[in-house]
């Protein structure tokens, strides 16, 4: 027996004592689940740039949109619209588009992207961003 096998044969041995390998663990914040809710269930909503949207849905759960472009003056607005399109049911970005008043009428703000934060990232958001 050559070296070479012999170190084959002991990672082998090795990797059959370790067991099998564990499943791999989602990223921190992130739920591999889809998360959705009823667009009567907003309770309220915040933002602290033109790009990302923080929306409550009741009392515990927080999904933050992230629009396709910017989102003219959304971080300073006392209110927004929130639109579903096909249902009042919302699971993704493609089903949701925000409502933003402006100086020439309501700006429509299709969003891109929508995921429920973690109760850390609720957390970590800052004051501004927390709704």
């Amino acid at each position: 027996m050559n070296w070479k096998t012999t170190l084959v044969s002991a990672l082998a041995v090795g990797l059959l004592a370790a067991g099998p390998a564990p499943p791999p663990t989602p990223e921190p914040g992130r739920n591999p689940a889809k998360s959705c809710f009823w667009t009567h269930q907003v309770t309220s909503f915040a933002s602290s740039d033109d790009r990302i949207v923080n929306v409550r849905v009741g009392v515990r759960d927080v999904y933050q949109f992230e629009m396709f472009g910017r989102c003219n003056d959304v971080d300073w607005t006392q209110k927004i619209g929130l639109v579903s399109r096909g249902s009042n049911y919302i699971c993704q970005g493609l089903d949701a588009e925000i409502l933003s008043p402006s100086t020439i009428g309501p700006q429509r703000c299709p969003v891109r992207t929508i995921r429920k934060l973690s109760a850390e990232e609720i957390k970590a958001l800052p004051k501004r961003a927390r709704p």
